[in-house]
């Protein structure tokens, strides 16, 4: 889907490929502590310095959710990867 360049990106020559499979190594280190309590999560998209993810199983329902999605996923994602600016929850797309 919509992955966009921003004007950093095109700067030091960052190709979205490469930011996508930054974004998703990082995902994927996340993953297992997410799955430890019933969750999981899935990578959508990466548009505008926000990254679309689906939350799966107990993560659904989870009261906490909201702040293991801002607190942790996004907390890691901004420090990791530059350029991303907010990590976001959509519904099946």
């Amino acid at each position: 889907m919509g992955v966009v360049y921003t004007m950093a990106d095109k700067a030091m020559n960052v190709s979205l490929d490469e930011k996508v499979e930054h974004i998703q190594r990082v995902l994927a280190e996340l993953r297992p502590a997410i799955l430890q309590d019933g969750g999981d999560i899935h990578f959508v998209r990466f548009e505008n310095g926000t990254v679309f993810v689906q939350l799966h199983g107990a993560c659904v329902s989870c009261p906490i959710s909201f702040i293991t999605l801002k607190m942790g996923l996004e907390t890691q994602l901004k420090e990791k990867v530059p350029g991303v600016n907010a990590v976001v929850s959509v519904d099946d797309e």
